[in-house]
């Protein structure tokens, strides 16, 4: 079960654990204030919730057997442009903006073109603040990818170091949310993503859920990632939400809003 974090109390280490926690979210490993974050084991109606809220993620897979409408849906907006690392930015000043922010920098795609390393970096400099950024937080990134990038290649069976064969992949996308605590320039929620992968062409796809407790500061006009507003939202969490797929009654149980794509 999740460990309680320490506290981020150098510039850039908050700041460098969050952008982490996605990438970090598909290999079942989270660093987050130097701490190691337990995934659950995969079982049918989710896991059990920790004593205390966690910012890393925890993972099981429960696919739903029949279909039951979700009670909520949102169509997250979409960020008005591109930034020079390739991601969505500009996201409109309201909760839902924010949490399209988040639902971005939890969204990655890995495969033979574009490593671990590369996702990482895209998403720290793309999602945590400038002022928040720093050349030593920048390096730890990188470090701790690099060993993310070997365990990626380890649960995918390819030897590390080498290239990730045709048609293999690893891929988050942010299926669900539930708010914690929003205000006018603070909003703190869990994240439900869906994580697959597949070690290649003729190989199986195989498939997880993650929760993950996100903050976002509105900075600079356009939302950033915050560890004031995971600390904030740490204190106001309360249970963990169970996760549970999109279309399966304990989504709704659960209190989950489904994400649509936006127009």
């Amino acid at each position: 079960m999740g460990r309680t974090r320490g506290t981020w109390n150098t510039k850039g280490t908050w700041a460098a654990g969050i952008a982490l926690a996605a990438l970090l979210a598909l290999t079942g490993v989270a660093v987050l204030g130097g701490g190691d974050e337990d995934t659950d084991a995969p079982g049918k109606g989710g896991s059990s919730a920790s004593a205390s809220a966690s910012p890393g993620p925890s993972a099981t897979y429960a696919p739903p057997e029949q279909w039951t409408e979700p009670d909520s849906w949102a169509a997250l907006p979409r960020g008005k442009r591109t930034d020079d690392h390739g991601s969505p930015v500009g996201f409109p000043k309201s909760t839902e903006g924010a949490v399209a922010m988040m639902a971005a920098a939890n969204t990655v795609r890995i495969g033979p073109e574009r490593d671990a390393v590369d996702e990482q970096v895209r998403l720290y400099r793309s999602y945590v603040a400038e002022a928040d950024q720093s050349d030593e937080a920048a390096e730890t990134v990188e470090l701790r990818a690099v060993q993310t990038d070997k365990q990626l290649h380890k649960s995918l069976g390819v030897p590390v170091g080498e290239p990730l064969p045709a048609g293999a992949y690893m891929r988050a996308t942010v299926v669900g949310y539930k708010v914690i605590a929003e205000s006018g320039d603070r909003v703190s929620v869990w994240l439900l993503t869906r994580t697959v992968q597949k070690g290649g062409e003729t190989v199986k796809e195989s498939g997880s859920y993650t929760r993950t407790l996100s903050g976002a500061a509105w900075t600079g006009g356009d939302w950033k990632l915050s560890g004031p507003a995971v600390a904030e939202g740490q204190q106001k969490a309360g249970e963990e939400p169970e996760m549970a797929a999109p279309g399966d009654e304990a989504f709704n149980r659960a209190g989950w809003t489904a994400i649509r794509e936006a127009s």
